[in-house]
């Protein structure tokens, strides 16, 4: 499984351990190769679809050439995104082409919001691809490639949220300790926030939180698998909500309170988060959880209010400031993530310099930035004053610039510091692994691979490029 996400790696393939229909009529087993673009519940999302297939005899490979079905999970939120995927279809064709030419089949599927946003339109753009299907819909996709192999050109994109989360199946213990100490665990889908600039509610759908019952099996069968941390995902992710075990209303603190209970999880995040979500319950169990780490993703997208009511976000910059206060008072050594919009129609040098101006009063550990770009079917591509993509790109280098300038600062400010570090997995250098510190970042030390799963004390000695180094300090925790 493959992956384009800027944030965090995707997990490894794992091969499919028990007998499949392909094994059981004698033939060899199939094989599947996903290709992830875009957010963690993508990837999140193809894992799932992975344990889905696995059931109906495919292996995941890491060799698009030797697929039997080649999967792209697509994502929908910038305009370059959707013609990537165009892109792939295209070169996917080929290959489609050449291996029927040598006596072999292989399928195309295109699942995840692209899909769901341009369905019967991938078909008549890209006529190789067999099966379009939404994200909403993997459970059924099986179902959908056997309705293909019997000459049909599938389009599944009718959902309720609620199928998925009942039917999406949770991996067994051997696949979860092969994938890695560290997981997403998708908790809510969809979003009601309706962003000016966004497409995720018109491709994922209205807000829904998956039972409290759902979320606390999955999270106990990656913890007996060996995981040690585990993100919980969602579009809207603290706007998260359901009932505890008396029939109580929970909200995304709540649930972290009782996730942290969960013998050998060690570590929990939470992304992508709305301002407008961050209740009390939830700020508090930042200072609570010694589980929760002190890292919080929070976009606030412009530091101009003018902008931010265009975009329609419902909080102002001066809102967004004093939430900050309250949870760097009850967390201080918390680490802050945003994403921002550069160009959004009608932003003027002033607007943007009030971003500039929040940036250097937060101070970001780390930060996504964009030019923005028409996301056709949302009110922002219906707005007049569209800003020059020459303007755009000026800002958004400038923008960069800034925060790039204070996640070296910030990393600079952790040489010295003791901390826990999670052993991830393999670094380049012999005797080398690559750890996960509190605030996400990935740090090199000096260990054996047998200690991959330990949280261990170590000191950070000094930054590169990407990453920290450390030195050990004192013995595994």
């Amino acid at each position: 499984m493959t992956q384009d996400s800027a944030l965090l790696p995707a997990p490894k393939a794992i091969p499919h351990e028990g007998p499949n229909e392909a094994l059981r009529d004698g033939s060899n087993s199939r094989k599947v190769f996903i290709k992830t673009y875009g957010c963690q519940m993508n990837v999140y999302d193809s894992t799932r679809m992975s344990d889905a297939l696995a059931r109906d005899g495919y292996e995941p490979t890491d060799d698009m050439e030797e697929a039997d079905l080649v999967l792209l999970n697509t994502c929908h939120i910038r305009e370059k995104a959707a013609e990537k995927v165009y892109s792939a279809l295209g070169r996917l064709r080929e290959m489609k082409k050449k291996k029927a030419a040598d006596g072999r089949e292989m399928m195309i599927g295109v699942a995840g919001c692209v899909a769901q946003a341009e369905g019967e339109e991938i078909l008549r753009r890209a006529p190789a691809v067999d099966v379009v299907i939404g994200p909403q819909t993997y459970h059924r996709l099986p179902e959908a490639l056997r309705r293909a192999k019997q000459g049909q050109r599938v389009v599944d994109t009718e959902y309720a949220i609620e199928d998925k989360f009942e039917h999406l199946p949770i991996a067994e213990s051997r696949k979860i300790r092969a994938r890695g100490v560290t997981a997403f665990l998708t908790v809510q889908e969809g979003c009601d926030k309706f962003c000016t600039f966004c497409v995720v509610p018109y491709t994922r759908g209205s807000e829904v939180s998956r039972p409290v019952s759902q979320i606390v099996e999955e999270a106990e069968k990656l913890a007996e698998g060996g995981v040690r941390e585990i993100t919980l995902l969602g579009q809207n992710v603290n706007a998260w909500h359901g009932a505890g075990p008396r029939g109580e209303a929970w909200s995304l603190g709540d649930l972290l309170y009782r996730l942290a209970e969960i013998p050998g999880l060690a570590r929990l995040r939470y992304t992508t988060s709305h301002p407008r979500d961050m209740d009390d319950r939830l700020i508090n169990a930042h200072r609570d959880l010694r589980a929760l780490m002190p890292y919080l993703h929070l976009p606030v997208q412009s530091g101009s209010d003018r902008i931010l009511k265009a975009m329609n976000r419902r909080h102002t910059a001066a809102e967004y400031l004093a939430l900050i206060a309250r949870i760097r008072t009850v967390r201080p050594d918390i680490a802050l993530s945003g994403d921002f919009i550069t160009g959004f129609p009608g932003e003027t040098d002033k607007d943007f310099e009030d971003t500039l101006r929040l940036v250097e009063e937060v101070r970001y550990a780390q930060a996504f930035s964009f030019k923005y770009s028409t996301r056709p079917g949302t009110p922002g591509a219906e707005l007049k004053d569209q800003v020059p993509e020459e303007i755009k790109a000026e800002r958004l280098e400038r923008l960069q610039m800034l925060l790039l300038k204070q996640q070296q600062e910030f990393a600079e400010s952790c040489i010295g510091k003791e901390i826990d570090l999670l052993l991830e997995k393999p670094g380049r250098m012999p005797e080398q692994l690559i750890g996960r510190s509190p605030w996400l970042q990935s740090v090199n030390v000096d260990a054996k691979a047998s200690q991959i799963g330990d949280i261990i004390k170590v000191r950070i000695t000094g930054t590169g490029t990407n990453s920290l180094f450390a030195e050990r300090a004192e013995a595994a925790v």
